[in-house]
């Protein structure tokens, strides 16, 4: 079954390229989720005035990958008790927050954030309802895959 996952950890270019690597993902697409200006523009979300997050939206297929193990990688390639933004991207846009479908994975985003938790970290991680997702600009989609680099603020590490 084909199902879909929306993530917020920082700048989308670093999120996008791992979660395309993951087995069972066909495809990560960067855009903005959570502002409440329609149809915004990566200008407007970089002022911090909109609200919006830079977030993927992430298509997998469930009979390879769970949306567990998806929650896992997010919160193992970025720093998920940083509460100003990711690394050097300081702002409102790139906070970390996971964006639920349905009740099944905002239970499961809850337990892996407990788990965190008891782990002794402070997570920042924010855990809302699905919302309207606004496809980035072209020049946004694939960005390190297009330009053969690497990801500047993302890395996994392993947590769980």
């Amino acid at each position: 079954m084909i199902n879909k996952a929306y993530f917020a950890a920082g700048c989308f270019w670093g999120v996008e390229y791992h979660f395309e690597k993951l087995k069972g993902v066909i495809s990560a697409i960067s855009g903005y989720m959570g502002g409440s200006i329609p149809n915004p523009t990566y200008e407007i979300v970089c002022s911090g005035f909109s609200g919006h997050l830079e977030a993927v939206e992430i298509t997998y297929d469930e009979t390879i990958v769970s949306f567990e193990e998806l929650a896992k990688l997010f919160f193992e390639i970025h720093d998920f008790t940083q509460t100003n933004g990711q690394g050097p991207d300081i702002g409102s846009q790139y906070l970390s927050a996971i964006f639920c479908l349905d009740e099944k994975q905002k239970d499961i985003s809850e337990n892996l954030i407990c788990e965190l938790e008891n782990k002794g970290f402070k997570v920042a991680t924010s855990v809302y309802p699905y919302t309207t997702f606004y496809e980035a600009e072209e020049y946004h989609q694939n960005y390190y895959e297009r330009h053969q680099k690497m990801p500047y603020c993302h890395s996994y590490k392993k947590i769980f």
